[in-house]
This record gives structure tokens, C-alpha cells and sequence, in this order.
């Protein structure tokens, strides 16, 4: 990949073209570190392509919009002449998207994301192209974790020169400083449940609360009613309403880890399963098969989870038996309780009735997507 070019922008910010003005303030900013780079590292500007392919490459941007709509929700105005500084704020969280991204694929070893190479797998294959000494796995291990590191800084550096007042900024820190620390926070937990076995649907409920939840939605929204200067009340409602959307977005992932396409999802059908992921829908499976004594379906989903070797035989019968205990049925009962507690929540915030309407269509749209 060459230098990264920017797409002309209009010096205005619209609330429906979120997506395309956050990609836009991206490659500038990648612009801008790549030549910087180049004139003292070109070997790493060169390996900074692949992070820059994977934050460019797809997604909805979903964390920005609801950082947007939190703005917005407390008085903000696109017309005004902050809006600029928030919308390039917001968009710094597709950078913690970006290192949360590579270092998941790498610590769960999953080889494709968005139907492309991760990035570990990448490097790897171009240790062996190139014939390079030592081991290609353990190059490519390396080289994620200090892009997904990368990605992390970069994040804190476009947050900084995102060109947020001083008191704007300050109001920032909080909710910027909770989302990344509850990040790896629930990262950790993760694999920690996963080695432990940890089958308790409370415990997957508490990952999806911090490893999700509170970057992708939660947090957000809270970012962006800080900089506006929101009081109490309203941060609390959008707190709420994000903790449940946030949860629900999540509980549809694990369904899509388990039955999505992967045409759509871009990643390989039962890749959840492999990686002996303990979400609610494989938790709520175990125990309901124990409580029937359903040894053979009990069975079935343990030979399934962890198997790194599961063929699309075993992950055909481990949906069979999701679906026939009722834990996709339960699950999707979850998602539709916390989409309407999360509208239930907006009710009662005194919010910008454009940001409630807008933000009861994004839970809509989180939670009964198909990727």
C-alpha cells in the first residue's frame, strides 16, 4: 500500500454523512504520521499499512456515532464551530477499535478478519516470503502487538490535537481514561474465563459489559456529552441507555460468532466456538443441557468449544443443539429486553428530541444487524 489519500470534505459536518466525515478525518491523520515516519522509520511507515487497511477497511463506525450523538444529545449543534474538533475526537476511537482489534485476533489466533489476513497472520506469511531468519509466528506476533500498541497511542494523539477547547478537553479525560482501562479490563477477563472454563452466563454478562459495552457504546456516549458539558442527569441516562444497547450489541456478535455467513461476517462459521469462547449463548446452553439431562447434547457443545480442529460438521451440530435446548431463543429474548430498557432509559433523559429519535434508530440497527 502507498501513501494514504484524502478525499475532499465539505468544511461542514451533517449528522447522516458520520461515516464518510470520519473516514475523511482518518486519512488525514494517517497522512500526517505516515510522512512523518518516512522521514525516520520508512521499514515502519511501510508496516503501519496494515493497521491503517484494517481501521479504513470496514466497519460502521459505530463507536464515533454514538460519541457524535452524545454531543448532540447535549445541545451540541454540527453547525457550530466546535464541530469539527468533536467529530475528529470521536473519530480517535476507531484508533482503540484499531488495537483492540489486533490484539484480539492475535490472542484469540483467529487468520481473518473483514474476509482478509489479520494482521499477525500477515506479517507472518511475510516473514516466510521473504525468507527472513528466526521463527515467522513469533515475527508476526510481534509485529500485532506493537501495531495494535501503535494504535492505541495514535488514538491518545488524535484525541490531543483533535483541537477540543482546554475545559472540553478536560471534561474528556474521564470517560477516555475509563474506556481504555475497562477495555483490556474485560479483554483480560475474557481469556481468563476461557481458561478457566468459567460457565457462569453472569460472568459472560460481565465481559460483555466491560469488553464491549463500555468502548463500543457506553463510553462513547459519555465522551461525547462531556465535551458538550452535560450535567449529571443526562450523562447518567446515556450511560444507561448505553450499557444496555452496548450489551445487546454484543449478544448479537456471540450469535453471529456461532451462525453468522461468512460472506458477510468476514470471519469463518464457528469461530467462537474454536476459540473456546464462554459467551451467554454457550453458558445458557451448558446449563440448560445439565438442567434437562441432555448428556448427549451436553456433550456435543464440549467437544465443540476449544476445538481448534471443529469441522463444519461439529459446528452444524452445535447449532442444532443451541437451537433445540432454546439458548438462541433465550438470547434473543435478552437482546429485545435491552433494547427496550435502553429506550425505556431515553424516555426519561432530558436529551435533544433529534438525539433521542436518532439514537433509538441506532439501538435498532446494533442490535438486529447481520455482521
Amino acid at each position: 500500500m502507498g501513501p494514504v489519500h484524502s478525499s475532499p470534505r465539505s468544511p461542514a459536518v451533517a449528522d447522516d454523512d458520520l461515516p464518510d466525515l470520519v473516514r475523511a478525518e482518518l486519512v488525514s491523520f494517517f497522512e500526517a504520521r505516515q510522512a512523518a515516519l518516512r522521514t525516520s522509520v520508512d521499514e515502519f511507515a511501510e508496516a503501519t499499512d496494515s493497521l491503517i487497511e484494517l481501521v479504513l477497511g470496514g466497519g460502521k463506525r459505530l463507536r464515533p456515532t454514538f460519541a457524535w450523538w452524545g454531543w448532540r444529545a447535549a445541545g451540541g449543534e454540527p453547525s457550530s464551530p466546535q464541530a469539527r474538533s468533536v467529530l475528529r475526537a470521536a473519530s480517535a476511537l476507531e484508533l482503540i477499535q484499531g488495537c483492540a482489534l489486533v490484539h484480539d485476533d492475535l490472542m484469540d489466533d483467529s487468520p481473518r478478519r473483514r474476509g482478509l489476513p489479520t494482521v499477525h497472520v500477515t506479517f507472518a506469511e511475510r516473514h516466510r516470503r521473504s525468507g527472513w531468519a528466526t521463527g515467522s509466528d513469533r515475527f508476526g506476533m510481534a509485529a500485532a502487538v506493537l501495531l495494535g500498541d501503535l494504535s492505541l497511542a495514535w488514538a491518545d494523539d488524535m484525541l490531543r490535537e483533535s483541537g477540543l477547547s482546554t475545559t472540553a478537553a478536560a471534561r474528556a479525560a474521564r470517560p477516555w481514561q475509563a474506556m481504555r482501562t475497562e477495555m483490556l479490563a474485560g479483554q483480560y477477563l475474557d481469556m481468563l474465563a476461557q481458561v478457566r472454563g468459567d460457565e457462569d452466563p453472569e460472568t459472560a454478562l460481565r465481559i460483555d459489559r466491560l469488553k464491549s459495552a463500555a468502548y463500543t457504546v457506553e463510553r462513547p456516549l459519555h465522551l461525547g456529552a462531556a465535551i458538550a458539558g452535560a450535567p449529571p442527569e443526562v450523562v447518567d441516562g446515556l450511560r444507561a441507555y448505553g450499557r444496555a444497547v452496548g450489551v445487546a450489541f454484543q449478544l448479537r456478535d456471540d450469535q453471529l460468532g456461532v451462525f453468522g455467513d461468512p460472506a458477510v461476517t468476514g470471519k469463518p462459521a464457528g469461530d467462537d466456538l474454536r476459540e473456546g469462547k464462554r459467551t451467554l449463548l454457550m453458558s445458557i446452553g451448558m446449563r440448560r443441557a445439565a438442567e434437562q439431562a441432555n448428556d448427549s447434547a451436553s456433550a456435543i457443545l464440549r467437544a465443540a468449544v476449544g476445538n481448534a480442529e471443529l469441522d463444519e460438521d461439529g459446528v452444524a451440530a452445535a447449532r442444532a443443539v443451541l437451537l433445540d435446548l432454546g439458548a438462541v431463543a433465550e438470547v434473543e429474548e435478552e437482546i429485545d429486553r435491552l433494547t427496550d430498557q435502553a429506550s425505556t432509559e431515553l424516555a426519561t433523559t432530558p436529551i435533544t428530541s433529534v438525539a433521542r429519535e436518532r439514537l433509538i434508530g441506532l439501538a435498532a440497527s446494533a442490535t438486529r444487524r447481520d455482521h
